[in-house]
């Protein structure tokens, strides 16, 4: 069903893997919760930190490919530094258009 939110009164990215990008260096890949004034709620989180040396890119696929490793059980991406947020099944179409 599309448009379907399976948690009534939840955003419809209740529940799924999404890449948020920051203004920063860092990237954060996890399940979508909720947002609010704090920010992005996200739950079983990884972050990337473009000073690592591995490419954002490069680092979203392989979490596309062969899952989240999640470091963190829940991470709040303060409001102001959030840039986007995209599904990741769908960050690549995201990233091209």
């Amino acid at each position: 069903m599309s448009g379907h939110v399976f948690h009534p009164g939840h955003s419809a990215l209740h529940g799924m893997t999404v890449v948020v990008e920051t203004d920063g260096a860092l990237t954060y890949v996890g399940r979508y919760d909720r947002e609010d004034s704090e920010g992005v709620h996200l739950l079983d989180v990884a972050v990337h930190d473009a000073r690592s040396g591995m490419a954002k890119e490069n680092y979203i696929q392989r979490s596309s490919k062969f899952g989240v490793r999640g470091e963190h059980r829940q991470v709040i991406v303060p409001a102001h530094q959030v840039a986007r947020i995209t599904p990741l099944g769908s960050w690549e179409q995201a990233r091209s258009s």
